[in-house]
C-alpha cells in the first residue's frame, strides 16, 4: 500500500495523518497482525521518520503494541472496536440474510475469515422444525466448513497456505479433508466455481454450500446450511445462482454503492 498523496486535493496535515495511520493498521492486519517497523516502511511507502511519529502515537494510545522482539502487533485497544463491528455487519446483513432463508427455506449465515478462523457475525434460522444452528460469535476452524473454504479460496496460495499450516488438520467426521495439500489442491476449482460446499464435514447430516460477499471491506461468505438431504434436493446450480446475486447486492451494501433494503410491508 503506497502512501497517499493528499496535498493535491486539499487534504489537512491532520487528515493526512489519520488516513496513514489507519494505512498502517490495515498493513498490519493484512500482514497477519505483525511487521517490523522497517516491513511498515517499504509496505507502505512513507519515510521513516513518519513511521516512527505515527507508530509512537498508536502504541500509546493502545491500538499498536511492540513485541520483544521488536516487532509492532495489533493492539488490545482494536478488540473492542473489533467486536462491536463484528456485530453490526450481523444487523447491517439481516434483511439479505432473512431473504435467503425464505428463498431456500435453510438456515442462511454470515461470516468473517479472522486471523486463520471462522467467526459467524450473522444467521437467521430456518422455519423448519428441524433446523441448523451456529451461535453468533462462534469461531470454527475453515478447514471443514464451506464458508471456511470458500473464503480460503479467495487468498493467494502461500497466505492460504500459512492459515493452514503443515500437520494434518482436525477431523471432525469421515468426510473431514485433514490434509493441507490435498485442501489446496482444491481451492483453485472453488474459486473458478465460485462457491464451496461442506458436505458433512464437521457435523455428521448436513450440508453447508458458501458463497464470499465481492466488496466486503474484510474476508466475508453468505452461508445456507441445513439437513444434508433437504439442501442436497435442491438444484446446486440454482441455488448458488440465488446465493451469488444476494452476496453481490450484499457487497454494494457494505461498500456504500447500494442503499439498505427496505423492509417488506406486511398485509
Amino acid at each position: 500500500m503506497a502512501a497517499r498523496d493528499s496535498g493535491s486535493n486539499g487534504t489537512s496535515g491532520g487528515v493526512q495523518s489519520l488516513e496513514r495511520a489507519f494505512d498502517l493498521l490495515e498493513l498490519l492486519a493484512d500482514a497477519g497482525g505483525v511487521l517490523t517497523l522497517s516491513e511498515l516502511a517499504a509496505r507502505s511507502g512513507l519515510p521513516m521518520p513518519t513511521i516512527h511519529r505515527l507508530v509512537r502515537t498508536l502504541v500509546s494510545l493502545g491500538y499498536l503494541r511492540q513485541d520483544a522482539s521488536r516487532r509492532y502487533t495489533l493492539g488490545p485497544r482494536l478488540i473492542r472496536l473489533g467486536e462491536t463491528a463484528g456485530r453490526l455487519l450481523g444487523s447491517w446483513a439481516r434483511p439479505y440474510l432473512a431473504e435467503l432463508m425464505e428463498i431456500t427455506g435453510e438456515t442462511a449465515n454470515l461470516a468473517v475469515l479472522e486471523a486463520g478462523e471462522v467467526v459467524y457475525v450473522g444467521q437467521v434460522p430456518s422455519r423448519h422444525s428441524m433446523r441448523m444452528f451456529t451461535e453468533v460469535g462462534r469461531r470454527v476452524q475453515p478447514h471443514c466448513t464451506a464458508v471456511g473454504k470458500v473464503l480460503l479460496a479467495q487468498l493467494p496460495e502461500p497466505d492460504a497456505a500459512r492459515v493452514l499450516g503443515g500437520r494434518p488438520l482436525a477431523s471432525h467426521t469421515e468426510h473431514t479433508v485433514t490434509d493441507p495439500a490435498e485442501l489446496l489442491a482444491l481451492l483453485p476449482r472453488i474459486r473458478a466455481q465460485g462457491y464451496a460446499i461442506d458436505d458433512q464435514e464437521q457435523e455428521l447430516g448436513v450440508r453447508c454450500v458458501a458463497v464470499v460477499v465481492p466488496g466486503a471491506p474484510t474476508a466475508t461468505a453468505l452461508s445456507v446450511s441445513g439437513p444434508e438431504g433437504r439442501i442436497r434436493a435442491m438444484e446446486e446450480e440454482w441455488m448458488t445462482t440465488r446465493m451469488q446475486e444476494i452476496a453481490a447486492r450484499l457487497g454494494a451494501h457494505l461498500g456504500g454503492t447500494e442503499p439498505a433494503p427496505q423492509p417488506t410491508p406486511t398485509n
